[in-house]
Order: C-alpha cells, then structure tokens, then sequence
C-alpha cells in the first residue's frame, strides 16, 4: 500500500520542500495550509505531476478541532498516515521589553501548541497501525537562544522538549519521534534580507553559506526512511556547523 505523508506549512519554504521530496519518494501527500494563495496551487500542481495523489486541507493549527478535521480527513481519503511533519511555523520577533503579551502568544499557539494539535489527532493512528515516523521542525535558537526571539525560541525549545519526551512515551508501538533544528536556510523568510546582512550572517557560519531547502528536506526524508529504525528523541541541526 502506497505510504501517506502529513506535512503541515506545507506551501512554500521548507515546508513545500519537504512535501515536493516526500512526493518523489512515492508517498501521497496531505498538504496542510492556512490561506489559499499561488503557492498552494503551484505546490499542489507539482505534486500531483509527479505522479501522487494531492489532498489540499486548510486548517489553522492552533485550533485543536481544526487539527482533529485534518487527521480525519487524511484517514478517510487515505487510508492511513505513515509520517507526521510538523513544519508550520511563524515568526514575530522583538525585544521582550517591546513584545506584545499577544505576539508572544500567538508564536506559542502556532509552533508548539500547533505541534501538540497535530499530534495529538494523528498519534492514535500510528499507535492503532504500530508504526509511524513523526518529525519536529524546531530551530538552532531553541538550543542556543537569540536575542529578539524569546517567543519563537521558547516555542522551538518547547518542541525539543515535547519530541524527547513522546519520543519515550511511543517507542515501544515502533513509533519514532525525532526534531531537525535548522540554521540559516534560504526561504521567502531570508530572502527579504539586505545583501550585507546575508554576508555578514555567512561569515559565522563555518560553511560560509546559508543551507538550502532541500538540505532540511533530505534529513527529513531520511529519518522518515527505514535507514533511520534505530534513531528516536534526537535532534539533528541543519546549520552548516554554526552550533557546535
């Protein structure tokens, strides 16, 4: 049976990356996405010219019912999920002495709480079938800290914390949980930086570059492979050495 792969954010960046990699690997895909825009048509088209099946569901992802409609849905068109990734992330950053109470939330409720929601509605699914591979998109700055990101760092910390531990709690259902934790990767996020600022961002990477997509995306891939059935609870940066 063709195997089905969930990934959340799944329109552009990272993200769309991962589902476009999944997809050449034969896995139907379940595309989560907030708004409908260019990007999820042109995902979506480019999946299904691979040759899967593409299942579009919009869903905001710190609405726990939202979360639930998206497992049920991808059950009932496919049958089974075979890999949750849990890529839907945004961003709001500021001086904690500036930040909003509702900016700080708003991080929290999409990255980690939305991490929860997903899993949550899926993990019964994989423990029913005693199998299952699910991958945390978390951060170098959950493990390090940056300065004007304590909202997105403590929700990328969380992420770590929430993957080792379910990591324990499923690992006996052969239900493996890991987190990849990239650096600098090259996405519409990046992009909008001035050129100096990309340079500058290069020379403390000992690689002397920012990763691409498909870099995150090929880790993603692998522990969602057979080549990763030992590896559970860890956590692999994606930041060409920049955390050491």
């Amino acid at each position: 049976m063709e195997k089905v792969a969930l990934i959340t954010g799944a329109t552009r960046g990272i993200g769309r990356q991962i589902a476009i990699t999944f997809a050449k690997e034969k896995y139907n895909i379940a595309l989560n996405y907030r708004t409908e825009n260019e990007d999820l048509i042109k995902t979506k088209k480019e999946i299904e010219e691979i040759g899967v099946k593409c299942l579009a569901l919009k869903a905001d992802i710190s609405n726990f019912e939202e979360c639930e409609n998206i497992a049920k849905q991808t059950i009932e068109q496919f049958g089974r999920i075979d890999v949750l990734v849990n890529n839907a992330g945004m961003t709001k950053d500021m001086l904690l002495m500036r930040m909003k109470k509702e900016d700080f939330e708003q991080v929290i409720d999409i990255n980690l709480l939305g991490t929860f929601n997903m899993t949550k509605n899926v993990i019964n699914y994989m423990i029913k079938a005693k199998s299952g591979r699910i991958i945390n998109i978390s951060s170098v700055v959950g493990i390090s800290g940056n300065a004007g990101q304590t909202n997105y760092s403590a929700s990328k910390a969380g992420i770590i914390g929430f993957t080792k531990s379910l990591a324990k709690e499923v690992a006996s259902r052969n239900i493996l949980v890991n987190a990849v934790a990239p650096g600098f990767i090259q996405t519409n996020m990046t992009d909008v930086l001035k050129e100096e600022v990309k340079e500058e961002i290069a020379k403390n990477i000992p690689l002397k570059r920012m990763g691409k997509p498909e870099d995150v995306a090929n880790v993603v891939k692998f522990l969602a492979s057979e080549d990763s059935s030992y590896i559970t609870g860890q956590v692999i940066n994606i930041d060409g050495g920049m955390l050491m």
